[in-house]
This record gives structure tokens, C-alpha cells and sequence, in this order.
């Protein structure tokens, strides 16, 4: 089949850059092209020379920056250091200040983004089980209802959101496997996942069944890729190669809390040339523009591109809005890109 025109959000890296930098990268990328603006949500970075700019403050001053693109976070994470009700109040500000923008894009995170913050880091399934808990409240939250409940992990007592905007944001969930896509086709207006192409079929389908059987539309799929571009193939590493941290499994499950620590466990398992295939990382814009069509053919309605381009932000933007994003849409309209059928 032949797809539709995704959304294709800019996502700034917290982890990497400063506020300041990324409002600079947002404002780039609302006059590059890019349909919403998103960022990262950490309390620490990947690596020990990293940055770690709070999000939501940061949402505001991107929001009031940039023209009417969509905005949110792509992932908060739902399992210590953020209280559900105060998430559910802080994005219901956001849409009564920016209507029809925001989105709240919800994860179980990593124990680098709490033990920092005094919480010990629970077993996977207790991850999902707080996510969840945690959605449920928001949810009840934003359809203003009030609420007193103690799930084990929050309680809440005769809460009430007193503000509330015209609409409710989008509530996206992040699903690495089937237990957390359980849990997004329960809550969410949509899946938010990784676009590998060996899982995303088996995360969308449990996530699917999951909202079939909840009697619930399943929404979006927003899948994401990172991006980094240079001329010059030694800075183009040079400025990404922080970003192994996240890629081992062990550093989401196991009570790996500082940024040391993270490239302690990722170092030896993560080579350049593993870069290279698990980021959209290249000095040929041609190769971004077959990534980036690639996680269109998968069936993406948005597709997330977060920068992570230490050697040249802003030039990776520019790459993007001249030459991928219109060559991408462009083959779109031709026809030229099939689609997994969902």
C-alpha cells in the first residue's frame, strides 16, 4: 500500500546540548520545515560531559519561539522523580498555552534519570505496572474527574486539575516490547517506539490487540530515528559517539545510574560501525533520505528525528529542511514508497 505523508517531528537532545543551544536548533527547525518539535526528558546525560536541561521549562520557551507546530516530550518518564499529577497539570498548562500543539510522549525510563534523585530502580515489570498506574491517573486527570486513589507507587487525594484547556494533549506511549505495548494500547492515543525494523511488527501488533480489546482506537505510530550529519566523517563521529550509551538493553534494565557508568557498559559493546546502523549517521544526504524513507515504509504517521549531531546542529537541520525532508515527501507524493501493511 501506498503511505500517506507522516508528520515528521524535530527532537532537540537535552542530553547533549544546552537550553539555550536547542531553542536556537528548535527555531532552525520550525523555519526548516519539520512539522512539530519535541525533546528529550533526562535529569542526566549519556555521558559525563553531556548537558541536562529540564524539558517542560524548556517547552515553554520553544513553544512561544517557534509558529504552530506540534510540541511535547519524547519520553517522560512515569516511574519516580515525576509525580503523575503534576505531569497531568504541567501538559495541561502547556495545550491551554499553546492550543492544539502539545503532545506527552511517556516512558518507563532509566535509572540514570533516577537513583540521581534518590529512587531505586525497580525490575522491568514493576517499571511497566508504575507506567501504568501513573497513566491512569493522568488520564482521569485530564477528563477532570477528581480523584483520590493509592495505586502503591502514587496516591492521590480529592485531586483536581482547576485549569484545563479546551482539549486534552495527546498521550503517546513508548513500548520497547510487547508487556510496555500492553500498556500503550490501554492508554495511549498512540505507539511510540524505535523504527527497527525487525520488532517494530511484533510491538504494533500486541499494541494493537491491546487496544482492541480495551475497545480503544490505537492511534498513531511515531517511530523514531536519531540523526547526524557532517562533511567530514571523523567529526561526524567524533560529535555522536556519546550515543552509544543508550543503545545496550542493560543500561534501561539494570540500576546503571551515572553517566560513567552507562559508557563503562556501552563502550566495549558499541563500535562505530554500530553506530552507523543503529543512528542515521552519515556525511551523504542520500543516506539520510533512504533512513528516513525507511521508517516511512514501516507504516510511520509521525516520524521522530531526534539531532544528535554534536559536530554541526544547526547544519544538520539545514540538510534536512533543503534536501531530506522535501525529497522524502516527494517520493511520497511520486508514489515510490511502499508500506508495510498495518
Amino acid at each position: 500500500m501506498t503511505p500517506s505523508t507522516p508528520e515528521f517531528v524535530f527532537a532537540a537532545s537535552h542530553e547533549q546540548f544546552t537550553p539555550s543551544q536547542l531553542l536556537q536548533q528548535a527555531i532552525a527547525a520550525d523555519a526548516a520545515g519539520f512539522d512539530g518539535i519535541g525533546c528529550s526528558d533526562h535529569f542526566a546525560p549519556w555521558w559525563p560531559e553531556g548537558e541536562s536541561g529540564q524539558a517542560w521549562a524548556w517547552l515553554g520557551a520553544a513553544g512561544q519561539a517557534t509558529s504552530s507546530r506540534r510540541l511535547g516530550t519524547g519520553v517522560t518518564a512515569l516511574v519516580h522523580r515525576y509525580h503523575p499529577a503534576v505531569v497531568a497539570q504541567t501538559f495541561m498548562t502547556l495545550e491551554d498555552l499553546f492550543p492544539g500543539r502539545v503532545f506527552l510522549g511517556v516512558g518507563s525510563g532509566e535509572a540514570l534519570n533516577e537513583i540521581p534523585c534518590g529512587a531505586d530502580w525497580p525490575s522491568p515489570a514493576e517499571q511497566i505496572e508504575r507506567m501504568d498506574q501513573a497513566l491512569d491517573v493522568i488520564r482521569r486527570l485530564w477528563a477532570g474527574e477528581r480523584v483520590t486513589a493509592d495505586h502503591g507507587w502514587f496516591a492521590v487525594r480529592d485531586a483536581k486539575l482547576y485549569s484545563r484547556a479546551d482539549r486534552r494533549p495527546d498521550l503517546y506511549v513508548s513500548a520497547f516490547g510487547p508487556q510496555a505495548a500492553e500498556i500503550s494500547g490501554r492508554h495511549g492515543d498512540g505507539l511510540w517506539t524505535l523504527g527497527d525494523p525487525d520488532r517494530v511488527p511484533e510491538i504494533l501488533a500486541a499494541h494493537r490487540e491491546s487496544a482492541q480489546r480495551h475497545g480503544r482506537d490505537p492511534g498513531k505510530l511515531i517511530l523514531q530515528g536519531l540523526i547526524a550529519y557532517a562533511r567530514d566523517e571523523t567529526a561526524l563521529l567524533d560529535g555522536s559517539r556519546g550515543w552509544r550509551g543508550p543503545q545496550p538493553p542493560e543500561v534501561y534494565r539494570d540500576a546503571v545510574g551515572t553517566p560513567e557508568e552507562i559508557q563503562a557498559v556501552a563502550a566495549p559493546q558499541i563500535g562505530d560501525d554500530d553506530l552507523r546502523e543503529k543512528l542515521i549517521l552519515s556525511t551523504d544526504p542520500t543516506v539520510h533520505v533512504e533512513r528516513v524513507l525507511q521508517l516511512v515504509e514501516l507504516g510511520a504517521d509521525i516520524v521522530c528525528l531526534q539531532n544528535v549531531a554534536g559536530a554541526d546542529p544547526l547544519g544538520t537541520i539545514e540538510l534536512y529542511g533543503d534536501e531530506v525532508l522535501p525529497a522524502v515527501r516527494r517520493a511520497i507524493a511520486q508514489g515510490e514508497v511502499g508500506q508495510l501493511s498495518r
